[in-house]
């Protein structure tokens, strides 16, 4: 019986090894069956995808196309029709201008003034009649509507209004700021803000020629507000982007251009509208959000209503944001100014205009029910009474004060005396003694000599001893007795003379008239005559 050979156990190893490297290349053939199968199948999907689109743009197609056959064959069908209004049109005008140019007297009226100037097409003169009726501006801008479509073409009459600013404004002539409010009143007159949905899917109402025209002047109006950042107006800013969308000219404009405007002057009223006319209507999210991030909650609110995202941007919740963010802003103001009157009144005045922004955010949005204001009310009312307070007592501060009342008798005035008080309260008596006014001299002088001159009590004109000329300026006949003088009020009263024109009492005895000083209570007099003149 024969046996088998022995295997070796290189022969196995060898075998092993060969067993792996087959694996290994069936586990890559593998691997790239499967990169394969996975590549092709995406290529199919996006073809699909593709060809799916394909057929969805061109049915799409076909319909514009079919739309856009029937809007023509309606506009054909309507030209007819459309001229014979024209020229219905035309006629009145021209009928209208006839018995104009016949009546050289014309009409004072508003109105008539304003078609007049439209029927003539005069772009310059319209300007200048708007600015000189600025003070008007109510009744003006209801007219301004009406007087335009009696133009022959208003889009022109508007557009050379224009071409007549941007001139002058690169020749920086005088009077812009006229000219530019005056011309936004004719934008705003020739665009209102209902047209601005009616167009989407319409045709421009004006012809190519203005259009070109538009955007020239539009363009040349860009490179002046480019190079005047700093100087450009928020009411420049929404007429411009008025006039683009008149005009249909967004698509001559970088956007990041248009969306800078609309954040930059996002506080006009009307940017949120213009923003949704630009077509942002995708973005408006992302502006609202940048604006919600420079603390504009306000400004949000009214984008938000404009866009239809109240939803995403509850203006409640906006608005209570606004107001603790305003409160911060008033104290962090108060505290960096160590609570001084300056840094007091501007953080209240902070807090009046951010609850002033708040109460006209909710009547205009109608939130009456949802965020109440009868807080805000009163607290409004409160900043506005010391508002007005602190300004009534800095205006009486600043007044000069009156100078002091003549006496009764004064040839100058006839009102009560203004007394002031006395200077001479370190003594016992009002008077001083005499012989603290002047001191002893040397030689004795006689008491007619001593009080002969002149003399001049503090903060009063000079007194002089009854004289004639005395009693001939207060009406009365000279006595050494103040009994025979009329009663008047004086500063200082007369002192009583004796015969030896020396003081005899410090109080005059029956005289009760005097009401600024007690003479009844004061000392008597502490001179004492001297031997020689007893």
């Amino acid at each position: 019986m024969s046996t088998a050979p022995p295997i070796s156990a290189d022969r196995v190893q060898k075998f092993i090894e060969d067993l792996e490297a087959q694996k290994k290349i069936v586990s890559k053939c593998t691997e790239l069956f499967t990169t394969l199968t996975n590549h092709f199948t995406s290529l199919q999907n996006s073809l699909s995808q593709k060809s799916q689109s394909l057929d969805a743009k061109f049915l799409s197609l076909s319909s514009k196309f079919s739309q856009t056959l029937d809007s023509l064959s309606q506009r054909e069908s309507s030209l007819p029709d459309r001229e014979s209004a024209a020229a219905a049109h035309i006629e009145t005008l021209k009928e209208a201008a006839f018995a104009e140019f016949k009546d050289p007297k014309g009409s004072a009226q508003l109105s008539d003034t304003l078609k007049s100037l439209a029927r003539r097409m005069d772009s310059a003169g319209l300007v200048k009649f708007i600015v000189s009726k600025r003070k008007e501006s109510v009744p003006l801008r209801a007219e301004i509507s009406v007087a335009l479509s009696e133009a022959v073409d208003p889009h022109r009459l508007v557009l050379e209004a224009f071409e007549d600013f941007v001139s002058q404004k690169s020749g920086k002539t005088l009077g812009l700021t006229d000219k530019r409010w005056a011309c936004g009143m004719l934008v705003h007159a020739l665009f209102p803000e209902s047209s601005w949905k009616e167009k989407k899917g319409k045709g421009p109402e004006f012809s190519r020629n203005i259009g070109e025209r538009a955007a020239e002047v539009v363009d040349r109006w860009k490179g002046q507000l480019d190079g005047e950042k700093e100087g450009l107006t928020p009411g420049e800013a929404v007429m411009f982007l008025h006039m683009v969308v008149g005009f249909e000219l967004k698509e001559r404009f970088d956007e990041g251009f248009l969306r800078k405007l609309v954040l930059d002057f996002s506080s006009r009223r009307d940017m949120a509208k213009l923003a949704a006319a630009l077509g942002f209507d995708d973005k408006m999210g992302d502006i609202i959000d940048e604006l919600v991030k420079n603390s504009k909650e306000i400004e949000a609110v009214y984008f938000a209503r404009a866009a239809g995202l109240t939803e995403r941007f509850p203006p409640v919740s906006l608005l209570k944001f606004y107001q603790q963010n305003s409160k911060k802003n008033a104290t962090t103001i108060l505290k960096n100014g160590n609570f001084s009157a300056a840094a007091t009144e501007e953080s209240k005045n902070v807090e009046l205009n951010s609850i002033k922004a708040i109460i006209k955010c909710v009547e205009d949005h109608k939130l009456e029910s949802e965020f109440s204001t009868d807080l805000l009310r009163k607290r409004a009312t409160q900043l506005e009474k010391v508002k007005s307070d602190r300004k009534k007592s800095s205006a009486a501060a600043g007044k000069p004060q009156n100078k002091r009342s003549h006496s009764a008798g004064s040839a100058r005035g006839s009102g009560p005396p203004a007394f002031r008080p006395t200077k001479a309260a370190k003594f016992s008596n009002v008077y001083p003694p005499f012989n603290r006014r002047n001191p002893a001299p040397s030689v004795q002088q006689s008491p007619a000599a001593r009080f002969s001159a002149q003399y001049n009590y503090v903060g009063q004109n000079v007194f002089e001893a009854p004289t004639a000329p005395y009693a001939s300026a207060y009406g009365v006949t000279h006595s050494q007795s103040p009994a025979a003088v009329t009663q008047q009020h004086y500063v200082h009263p007369v002192e009583n003379l004796g015969v030896s024109s020396f003081p005899t009492s410090g109080a005059y005895g029956g005289q009760t008239s005097y009401v600024a000083y007690d003479y009844g209570s004061a000392a008597p007099s502490v001179f004492q005559p001297s031997s020689s003149t007893q």
